[in-house]
């Protein structure tokens, strides 16, 4: 079984070079990852429009997500977003236009990589409205009853503490704050070798957990109105493009239809809850 601390030391440092690579979950630059066009591709793919790509920082999009949170979260003109795991700050960018000059929009992400890389995509574009914190999901360097919404992307699956997560972000949340994430969810079990292997987990399948365990975890942690909005099987391309999933592959030769059997067992959902306002 591997160990939560070793877990997010290795996701730490497959995500620090995936920020210099500029890949999409990619470890090396000469794999068939690693490419604009093929980043584009992803997001285009999994929710973005060509008008919000065109719209972030060159740089700003490793092809990293599992859908666009921010299409979703109904921002409006003045409100303080917080994007746990941030990477490179596509969805920040995105939320900052949307909230304007008087909103305020707080990345965290773990990896130092990752949040220079932002700091960078931010300044040279000229956002004012966008700031970029290191710190873990599971410990986030925000106050209390702080923001108007926490976004994600495909990032709660990485944590090997996704309780003390939502935890956290009921804590940050201010009274009627809400909730809206993209992750990856299990439909069923994965079998045991993917589920103990680190390459697994950087590359965002051995992370995940059974879709009612994850809302019953949003539940527990207080959120009310806890909803699936949106669901669709995550496409296997995107796990075998992954350097780290086509090397799990590959090691066991597994056929065509055993891949085809693990990619159905990963969903990608895109969940929204509340924070009661309490009287």
């Amino acid at each position: 079984m591997v160990k939560k601390e070793d877990i997010k030391k290795q996701v730490m440092k497959g995500y620090a070079k995936i920020a210099k690579m500029e890949g999409s979950c990619c470890a090396q630059a000469q794999s068939c990852c690693g490419s604009v066009d093929l980043n584009q591709d992803i997001s285009k793919k999994i929710g973005y429009t060509e008008k919000e790509l065109s719209a972030v920082p060159e740089g700003a999009n490793l092809g990293l997500g599992c859908g666009n949170p921010v299409a979703l979260a109904s921002l409006r003109e003045g409100e303080i977003v917080l994007d746990l795991g941030s990477g490179a700050g596509i969805d920040c960018f995105l939320s900052a236009q949307k909230v304007g000059k008087n909103g305020r929009v707080i990345g965290i992400d773990m990896t130092p990589e990752m949040v220079e890389k932002a700091r960078e995509n931010a300044k040279k574009s000229g956002y004012t409205n966008v700031e970029y914190r290191l710190g873990e999901i599971e410990n986030l360097p925000v106050a209390d009853n702080f923001c108007d919404i926490i976004i994600s992307n495909c990032v709660i699956n990485l944590s090997p503490d996704k309780e003390k997560v939502f935890k956290e972000a009921y804590r940050v949340l201010k009274p009627g704050g809400r909730l809206m994430i993209s992750d990856l969810v299990l439909l069923r079990e994965l079998p045991d070798f993917i589920k103990n292997s680190v390459e697994a987990y950087i590359g965002c399948l051995s992370g995940a957990i059974l879709k009612d365990e994850y809302i019953e975890i949003i539940k527990e942690a207080g959120f009310e109105d806890v909803e699936i909005i949106d669901e669709s099987t995550f496409p296997i391309e995107f796990m075998v493009n992954d350097s780290n999933g086509k090397a799990i592959i590959e090691n066991r030769e597994l056929i065509s239809e055993k891949v085809r059997e693990i990619s159905n067992i990963v969903s990608s959902i895109k969940v929204s809850g509340i924070k009661p306002i309490k009287v």
